[in-house]
């Protein structure tokens, strides 16, 4: 299984220079804060700053991207100062006085909104654990295996409700919650060595595909009641494509470790079922969101087409093709990647826009957070560099 060796190479070539030549120098340029720390990620497309806010799981996103390009890509001792900048303003200004990480602060660090979004922690925990990777940083992987710690207990409590930007009633379960901790506690599996996050790690992708996937219907749910019951519409009839797809690649990452083929066949169906549920046939692209029933998405902003879902359709459909060999993941990769360079790359600068209209023109409306940050993008040509370079698992590519 696996591509040839050329076109492997072309693929490496193209996504590295992706990175290379266009997304790391407008990040250097542009959005490291050199006075107080972290990144200036509240921007326009083209790198205008519009507001020296931080929001914690940007400042702990850009920590995983420039390590990751340090320790994957090459160990530029730029890349490494990059992230540690990130890492002095996160552990500086972003957790309140209980060991909880914030969610939004001001250019200088201090908090505007506290507590509200675990996905501050969990970015903190991914991007702390690569940051070790790079330096074996003792105070990081500390900091990453305590807020770990609370995580999985904080996400199972009755009155979790910690969701931001998308606030979650009493009573609902989210698929983001799995989702998330399936990529996170593998990835600290992976840094550590420890067979027992990987087993758990595989407990919350086994979650997903027993509770969120409906195999019967082809789809993932978004929300279900605590008791895993569906909810009815509008929550409980809502479909997010390209979450289910990045859900599905954590999914196969997981399974790739256990050697479990099974999980492996079936993440990468729900990968398919999502690609041609999203698919916009007069405009192309990938919608953002859908209901199953026809009616008015849950969420705002169905029709748009943002960056993310491409990228990891991008990532999750060669390395689908990579652990399947089946035909329709190449297939599908060219469809997603030819509308994507055609529409995503901003002319003269080498970055992408981050959202697009329906018809795939470029647009300032804000979907969930009003940020521009390093993550999605260049995660997704990491990823794909690293696997064409034949190096999974969190290897470095040198």
């Amino acid at each position: 299984m696996g591509l040839p060796a050329e076109e492997k190479k072309k693929l490496y070539a193209q996504y590295r220079r992706l990175l290379l030549d266009g997304v790391v120098p407008f990040w250097l340029e542009r959005g490291i804060d050199h006075e107080f720390g972290g990144v200036l990620s509240c921007m326009s497309d083209d790198g205008q700053v519009l507001s020296g806010d931080k929001f914690i799981w940007s400042q702990a996103r850009s920590v995983w991207t420039f390590s990751a390009l340090y320790n994957r890509i090459e160990p530029r001792p730029e890349f490494l100062a990059a992230a540690r900048n990130s890492v002095r303003f996160l552990l500086a200004h972003g957790r309140d006085d209980r060991g909880r990480w914030v969610y939004h602060t001001d250019r200088q660090g201090r908090v505007l909104e506290g507590a509200t979004s675990i996905g501050s922690d969990c970015f903190a925990i991914y991007g702390l654990s690569e940051y070790y990777r790079a330096t074996r940083d003792e105070l990081a992987l500390s900091v990453a295996r305590q807020t770990f710690d609370r995580v999985v207990r904080r996400i199972e409590e009755p009155d979790f409700n910690e969701t931001m930007p998308y606030p979650m009633p009493p009573g609902w379960r989210n698929h983001g919650m799995p989702m998330i901790m399936t990529e996170v506690t593998h990835e600290l599996g992976q840094t550590l060595g420890d067979d027992k996050l990987e087993a758990l790690a595989g407990q919350y992708a086994d979650r997903i595909m027993r509770h969120f996937v409906k195999p019967e219907r082809k789809i993932l749910l978004e929300f279900l009641a605590h008791d895993y019951q569906e909810l009815p519409p509008p929550a409980g009839t809502f479909v997010m494509p390209g979450h289910a797809i990045e859900s599905m690649w954590f999914v196969l990452h997981v399974a790739r470790h256990r050697g479990d083929q099974d999980l492996i066949e079936r993440a990468a169906e729900v990968i398919r079922w999502h690609l041609e549920y999203a698919w916009d046939d007069e405009f192309g692209g990938l919608l953002l969101s859908r209901d199953i029933n026809g009616g008015e998405p849950f969420l705002p902003h169905s029709q748009m087409k943002p960056w993310w879902p491409h990228v990891e359709a991008l990532y999750a459909t060669l390395l689908a093709y990579e652990l399947t060999g089946q035909d329709w993941c190449l297939a599908w990769y060219k469809k997603v990647a030819d509308w994507s360079w055609a529409h995503f790359p901003m002319p003269n600068c080498g970055e992408w826009y981050q959202r697009l209209t329906r018809e795939g023109k470029p647009t300032s409306e804000v979907i969930a957070l009003p940020v521009k940050d390093p993550f999605h993008l260049p995660r997704g040509a990491i990823l794909i560099a690293q696997l064409m370079a034949g190096q999974p698992g969190g290897k470095a590519v040198r």
